[in-house]
């Protein structure tokens, strides 16, 4: 039994180990591709929180929870 777990096991770590050397990740045009997304992602997140429709928004909700009554 115990040969059995042991070659189940090793054969486990053998294939691990294999999908682990594969080249699947992004290469250097990908990198670049992403980062320039993930930029413009930002600039937008960046103008939407800073225009005046969402900062007058946040405004109120803090108001309205600083008026609370207790």
């Amino acid at each position: 039994m115990w040969r059995r777990v042991r070659n189940w096991t090793g054969t486990t770590w053998e294939a691990v180990r294999a999908a682990a050397r594969r080249d699947a990740g992004m290469n250097t045009a990908e990198y670049a591709m992403g980062t320039i997304a993930a930029c413009a992602f930002a600039a937008v997140l960046y103008k939407v929180v800073t225009s005046g429709a969402v900062s007058s928004g946040v405004q109120a909700a803090i108001g309205r929870a600083l008026d609370a009554p207790f």
